[in-house]
């Protein structure tokens, strides 16, 4: 990766995968994009505001950039898509047709993530496969499903450089999450320094993995910088780090914070897309085809997310 275009970089992961390149490969050499204008990513490198349903305008960017890398990190997520399945599937598929036409026409390697969404409730639910039955139940899942899919088409059609990973709910302190069935996992942390308790979406007992932040921006760097002679599997990689449920991430707060209480007021549709997702997922071709390796757990996790959400909130 040399000059690097972020497609949809105001979100969750984009506002800290823009940070974090631009920290590798430089401020000028990663383009960060976004439906509106967004200063905090404009202040240490070039920003364009696109539309990413638009064809034209991408290939514009890319040819002016002389961009060799796309990340499109376009995407509605679980929860917020199954309100609009149809501007889900709009929006998600517009932005990866795109994003996979004009890799194809501007020679560019492509990285688009997956999900633990792209399973559904007949596949495995414990250390889940690499490659197994897929049938998801949400709009989100399908989108993600078919983009694996065709992510391999473009591969074995026409040469494009697509690599993917299968991301697991993201963790962080720094951008708040849109509208994802793993939501409450950051959002417990906050509640936790602003109010001492918390009311969780999700039932008690439902496990799902999740990854933290620093983790998942390193494994989008080691995917696309490894060797691609070793890669078997290219769309998508299963991810793994830490698989835990409400109960257990509640209990981990406690320990330093013995007064934080948690109810429930479980949310049906995230109920139904949390139980209808693996438990955890086997990483093992990640790890033998480019060396992943998670470096955060749960307990590391709790104490990092904890003093920075203090630090941002101004809390004692």
């Amino acid at each position: 990766m040399k000059r690097i275009l972020i497609v949809g970089a105001g979100g969750q992961i984009g506002s800290e995968l823009t940070v974090y390149l631009r920290s590798i490969y430089g401020g000028s050499n990663v383009v960060a994009t976004d439906m509106r204008e967004c200063r905090s990513l404009a202040g240490d490198g070039p920003f364009e505001v696109l539309n990413a349903l638009d064809a034209t305008a991408m290939a514009s960017v890319v040819a002016r950039h002389r961009i060799d890398t796309i990340f499109n990190l376009v995407a509605l997520l679980s929860a917020v898509g199954e309100r609009n399945p149809q501007m889900a599937w709009n929006v998600n598929m517009g932005a990866l047709n795109n994003s996979l036409e004009v890799a194809r026409q501007h020679h560019c390697a492509l990285f688009t993530p997956s999900s633990i969404g792209a399973f559904g409730p007949s596949s495995p639910k414990d250390k889940t496969p690499q490659d197994t039955i897929m049938q998801p139940t949400t709009i989100y899942g399908i989108c993600k499903v078919t983009g694996e899919l065709l992510g391999n088409y473009y591969h074995h059609k026409y040469g494009v450089d697509t690599r993917s990973v299968r991301f697991p709910g993201i963790i962080s302190s720094v951008t708040l999450p849109g509208g994802g069935t793993t939501d409450y996992a950051v959002e417990i942390y906050y509640e936790a320094i602003r109010s001492g308790k918390f009311t969780c979406p999700v039932p008690p007992d439902v496990y799902m993995d999740m990854i933290y932040m620093p983790d998942a921006l390193r494994a989008c760097v080691e995917l696309m910088e490894a060797d691609p002679a070793k890669l078997i599997h290219r769309n998508s990689f299963n991810l793994a780090s830490m698989s835990f449920t409400p109960e257990i991430i509640c209990a981990e707060i406690k320990k330093r914070l013995p007064a934080f209480t948690m109810d429930y007021n479980v949310d049906p549709v995230k109920k139904e897309i949390a139980e209808s997702w693996p438990n955890s997922l086997d990483d093992t071709c990640a790890r033998e085809e480019w060396g992943w390796r998670p470096e955060w757990d749960l307990s590391r996790m709790t104490d990092d997310m904890l003093a920075h959400i203090r630090a941002k909130l101004g809390a004692e």
